[in-house]
């Protein structure tokens, strides 16, 4: 008996040594709830859009082949060139050889077919057109070498360390890969731009509508007609990635953005997707401090043509709480130099905004300035000057 107990007590002690990670990570799951919001994927992220603040994460910096979800750095650069002027949604983009000759999921675009910018962007977001994808790189860089470059060249610019692109629409590549916290933080970077949701959240649609044969768009993401506020943003599958999604939904003044990689199938993936988007909107709220034009401070120009700058809200300042936690406890700081020195770029940052919980700091966010500022002429500061000592202006 005593041998026997002693067999089973080291057997315990061995296991222990041997998954000591496995273990503690159980044990954190089940103290934090989150053990089961994505049970099943291979790599899952649960972030809040607005603040970047991540609530739930499961092998989140894994490198993974991420399959279509590659096509929301597509979105983001075709977005970022309408924005800039580059492309107009009404410029027409021509279908190379190359481009229609992509297979997997595609619009079965002809070579040498025209469609509009705004055509192709719903065959990608809605259809994940690999074909649409390709022919919408060529028109902004050229050939789809130079715009995989220019997708590498974001993903660096975000900070990103998981992700490397070698194409543009996440048919299976050697050294294409990504995980779920990089597909987070562009998806986040997506949503900056608001008509995305446009083509990311309609359920359907068509090309090619007064032709002899149009085309039926229905979107592979089918949680944007049957989970509600949900209205984007892109699936993805490889016999080698299996089933992946990254989503989004709304719900008040939340936003959130799921990312699940290495789904057994797309029901799983859909019923995790939707248990992590129920528990960020049950479990947390939005703590705004200031809203778009609200005043913050000001900050003092040292020999500009303006004595000062007034820094003002652009967009919400939150922090995101648990629906526990007491927001009276929330306080923020503002903290601004005594002076700056012209010239003032504009967007440089001048100002940075500490905001507090207790003495823990939740968030800090950098302020900018809203304009320009110059250096001011010599009978401008003759000017001041004189105010001074005579009291005049």
């Amino acid at each position: 008996m005593r041998k026997t107990l002693l067999a089973v007590v080291l057997s315990a002690c061995l296991s222990a040594a041997a998954f000591p990670q496995a273990g503690f990570a159980e044990e954190k799951a089940k103290q934090t709830g989150q053990a089961d919001l994505a049970a099943n994927a291979k790599s899952a992220i649960l972030m809040d859009a607005n603040t970047g603040t991540i609530i739930y994460e499961k092998n989140s910096h894994d490198k993974l082949p991420p399959a279509s979800i590659t096509k929301i750095m597509t979105m983001l650069l075709t977005m970022e060139a309408i924005d800039s002027g580059k492309l107009k949604l009404t410029d027409k983009v021509r279908t190379s050889e190359y481009a229609a000759s992509m297979g997997g999921s595609q619009i079965f675009l002809e070579p040498g077919e025209e469609m509009t910018v705004d055509e192709m962007l719903k065959g990608i977001a809605m259809a994940s057109g690999n074909d649409a994808s390709v022919a919408i790189a060529e028109k902004i860089a050229g050939t789809e070498e130079a715009f995989v470059q220019m997708m590498n060249d974001k993903a660096k610019a975000l900070g990103l360390k998981d992700t490397h692109f070698a194409n543009c629409n996440g048919l299976p590549a050697e050294n294409h890969y990504s995980s779920a916290h990089d597909i987070a933080v562009i998806s986040r970077e997506l949503l900056k731009h608001k008509d995305i949701t446009k083509y990311t959240g309609s359920y359907q649609d068509y090309l090619r509508k007064d032709s002899k044969n149009p085309f039926w768009l229905v979107n592979t993401n089918k949680l944007v007609r049957f989970y509600s506020g949900a209205d984007g943003l892109k699936t993805g599958y490889t016999s080698e990635a299996k089933f992946c999604l990254s989503a989004t939904a709304v719900k008040g003044d939340l936003r959130a953005v799921a990312v699940v990689l290495g789904e057994p199938n797309t029901k799983t993936r859909n019923e995790e997707v939707s248990k992590m988007f129920d528990f960020m909107f049950s479990q947390y709220s939005m703590h705004t401090l200031f809203k778009p034009g609200d005043t913050i401070g000001t900050v003092k120009v040292n020999k500009g043509n303006v004595k000062e700058l007034t820094l003002t809200a652009g967009q919400n300042y939150s922090v995101l709480l648990k629906r526990t936690a007491n927001a009276e406890g929330i306080r923020h700081e503002l903290q601004v130099p005594k002076e700056v020195k012209a010239p003032v770029q504009a967007g440089q940052v001048l100002a940075k905004l500490v905001v507090y919980q207790g003495d823990k700091v939740l968030k800090e966010f950098e302020l900018k300035s809203p304009e320009q500022v110059g250096k001011a002429g010599w009978w401008k500061l003759f000017k001041r000057t004189a105010s001074k000592l005579f009291l005049v202006d």
